[in-house]
């Protein structure tokens, strides 16, 4: 018997996915760009599986390229680029790898509030570019920690991971989520607010909430102006959730005192982009996840979502629940 074959849309090292190994044929598209290769549009009518990462749209139209698909593996904890009601429709369960890279990405998150606080991106070249002639007292001032404001949008695992470290530098902890969690259950002291509350309260505000038509485009011009002038905004969550021209308007007009970003719209984003040329504006390339031993383990547990797909069994992790019936 034929073993399945699946469509890996970019490489990954052979440790990471050996499941595999012995139990289907693998077909693997490139490392760039992103999205299906040709080659992969080819045999996608005779896929059974298909383990892609966050770049990968995974549509109605590429649904219908592939009549015998049974299971689709997300190499991520987002799943805003799966169309989960198409794939719900045919009976697709959709795999994705939550838990995992919580504290990297929370780690990530700090790190950015530090850098952007601190304002080291700017000390560091000045002092590569021959800026640091001597000591200064009012050289590269940057923001305290210790007493100031930090509001989280978004109080899922990640957020809580955030939190918990951002206790330790005596930060105060406010958070908006769709559902007010129940505070006295939290190992940390977090208050909620509202969204504009905490917008208004925060020295520091960091989004943690999922893409949804509901969260995109939610920092606007409106949420920008309603941000303290001295507050930096961080995300490691998704980029459209910040649109991009009222961030722009808001850096360089001093609506906010800045801003630290992992995660872009569009990403990549060109090297020409205006956000690159505001020197209050911090951007890594989505590194959220990108230790050694987070992104093996997401790519471990897209194997084995991917394998219980194929072998007709309930994904360990999915985020359709409909297409098991319950």
């Amino acid at each position: 018997m034929a073993l399945p074959l699946v469509l890996l849309t970019h490489p990954l090292p052979p440790e990471w996915i050996s499941s595999l190994q012995g139990r289907v044929r693998l077909l693997v598209g490139p490392a760039e760009p992103s999205g299906f290769a040709p080659h992969l549009l080819e045999q996608i009518g005779e896929a059974e599986g298909v383990l892609c990462l966050l770049i990968d749209r995974i549509d109605q139209n590429l649904l219908d390229l592939a009549p015998r698909l049974r299971v689709v593996s997300n190499m991520a904890v987002g799943y805003d680029n799966v169309d989960t009601l198409a794939c719900t429709h045919r009976g697709i369960p959709v795999g994705n790898t939550p838990g995992v890279l919580t504290d990297a990405t929370a780690d990530l998150a700090m790190a950015l509030l530090l850098s952007a606080a601190r304002r080291l991106p700017k000390a560091a070249m000045d002092a590569k570019d021959g800026f640091w002639r001597t000591w200064s007292p009012t050289g590269w001032l940057g923001s305290d920690l210790r007493g100031a404001t930090l509001g989280i949008v978004g109080m899922g695992k990640i957020g809580k991971a955030v939190a918990q470290r951002a206790q330790a530098f005596g930060l105060k902890l406010i958070y908006s989520d769709h559902k007010q969690v129940f505070e006295a259950s939290l190992p940390f002291n977090v208050e909620y607010r509202s969204f504009d509350e905490l917008l208004s309260e925060s020295d520091f505000v960091s989004l943690h909430c999922p893409l949804t038509i509901q969260t995109k485009g939610m920092i606007d011009a409106t949420a920008l102006k309603k941000m303290k002038r001295s507050a930096i905004l961080i995300n490691t969550a998704r980029g459209p959730i910040i649109l991009n021209a009222a961030l722009i308007q808001a850096l360089r007009e001093s609506w906010i005192a800045g801003a630290a970003l992992d995660v872009t719209d569009p990403e990549p984003l060109p090297p020409d982009h205006p956000l690159y040329d505001l020197p209050n504006c911090f951007i890594v390339p989505h590194i959220g996840s990108a230790t050694h031993g987070t992104r093996q383990r997401m790519a471990e547990m897209a194997c084995e979502n991917l394998l219980a797909g194929l072998d007709g069994l309930k994904l360990p992790n999915y985020v359709n629940p409909d297409v098991y019936g319950s």
